[in-house]
């Protein structure tokens, strides 16, 4: 089977929204006032910074992510995006992706990205179902989100939304009408995130005092099964658990993180891996923006953390995020973070017992959960790691 490169990533964090939705648990942050012009030089100055460690490094994908990076500047998306091909070299088909929220005035700025060099959009659509968006604090309604889909279709070769299912006593019926609704109106590529209740945000307190109750996990599971179905059956597979695509449409950027590939990631709380020397390197920039642009205008960078990962530690966040993709992953990149025969790195007794229980599937030269291991891959690692 051949196997694929990773890829190499720039992710850019852009903290700001225009309010904070109560299921988010992103660092993301409502201000008034935003200095435009300082944050430009802010992040070209990380960008700078991080181009000096990897010198020559390939770039395949940028990803501006927030916040709501569809509030920036379209100047200071050009800018950065002209950093980057000036500090690395750049792939051909290089992906640069833009978050966006499918609000009007956001829409307005979709041909100025396109110019800026953003060729593939994500557009936050979250529900087509009026009060299930109130519920989600969206500040759109269905017709602006579609009106905003169709916009992307029109202006950026590629495009994808999201939606977020398993909402509170949501139904198999309803589900399957707002999706049918959805898949008449994407293209290559859709997300969908079954709601989950993060510690530290709004919905998180609202379930302790009662104001709603999580799907169980047995509808839960009923709904994942039907979307996988109906959206395999419309032509988009299930690539990667939440992630539906036709073949090539496949988020590069993403797919780099699940490869386990290396990214720079600068902005406020942005995380990296970074192999350098033969070790890989977590990094994280420092989370609170106002303390964050302070570091980066005195030091060039805001560097909060930076930890070599240890080999035990790689070869879990490899599995973490490789048995989310329906490919899974190489035997020879498992030995090669792990520093091991694959039959040392991972025990062959929990191995055996998984795939005699249907949730793991080895192949000669890969590994690979199946549909149900991936639907329940926190107790599949569990098991395989323990």
């Amino acid at each position: 089977m051949h196997t694929p490169s990773p890829g190499f990533g720039i992710y850019i964090h852009w903290p700001f929204c225009r309010s904070k939705c109560p299921y988010c648990d992103f660092n993301s942050h409502v201000r008034e006032r935003i200095d435009h012009a300082r944050w430009r030089n802010a992040l070209l100055a990380e960008l700078e910074h991080y181009a000096r460690e990897t010198e020559g490094r390939k770039v395949t994908s940028v990803f501006f992510g927030g916040g709501t990076p569809s509030l920036m500047e379209p100047e200071t998306v050009a800018a950065l995006i002209r950093r980057v091909r000036t500090l690395w070299p750049v792939a051909d088909d290089i992906e640069m992706t833009l978050e966006a929220n499918p609000t009007s005035a956001e829409i307005e700025k979709f041909r100025a990205f396109r110019d800026a060099g953003v060729n593939r959009v994500s557009l936050g659509v979250q529900s087509l179902v009026a009060d299930d968006l109130k519920f989600l604090g969206r500040q759109h309604d269905a017709a602006q989100a579609l009106a905003a889909v169709e916009m992307a279709a029109r202006i950026f070769d590629r495009f994808s939304f999201d939606l977020i299912y398993a909402r509170p006593n949501q139904t198999l019926a309803q589900w399957q009408e707002e999706l049918d609704r959805a898949l008449a109106f994407a293209a290559g590529h859709i997300s969908l995130y079954q709601l989950t209740i993060e510690p530290g945000t709004q919905f998180e307190q609202a379930v302790a005092r009662g104001d709603f109750r999580v799907l169980d996990e047995k509808p839960a599971a009923a709904l994942y099964e039907a979307t996988v179905a109906r959206l395999g059956g419309a032509g988009l597979a299930d690539y990667e658990i939440s992630n539906f695509a036709r073949p090539g449409e496949e988020s590069r950027h993403n797919l780099t993180y699940w490869r386990y590939g290396d990214y720079v990631g600068v902005g406020p709380g942005a995380h990296g891996r970074l192999t350098l020397g033969g070790n890989k390197y977590a990094t994280r920039q420092h989370r609170a923006p106002e303390a964050w642009l302070a570091l980066v205008e005195r030091d060039g960078h805001a560097t909060r953390q930076r930890d070599p990962v240890p080999r035990a530690e790689r070869l879990s966040e490899m599995l973490m995020m490789g048995l989310r993709l329906k490919e899974g992953l190489p035997l020879a990149r498992i030995e090669e973070e792990s520093a091991q025969p694959f039959a040392q790195a991972i025990d062959p007794a929990r191995l055996r017992r998984l795939v005699d229980g249907g949730f793991l599937a080895p192949a000669e030269d890969h590994l690979a959960a199946t549909q149900a291991g991936r639907q329940r891959l926190d107790a599949v690692l569990a098991a395989l790691l323990a």
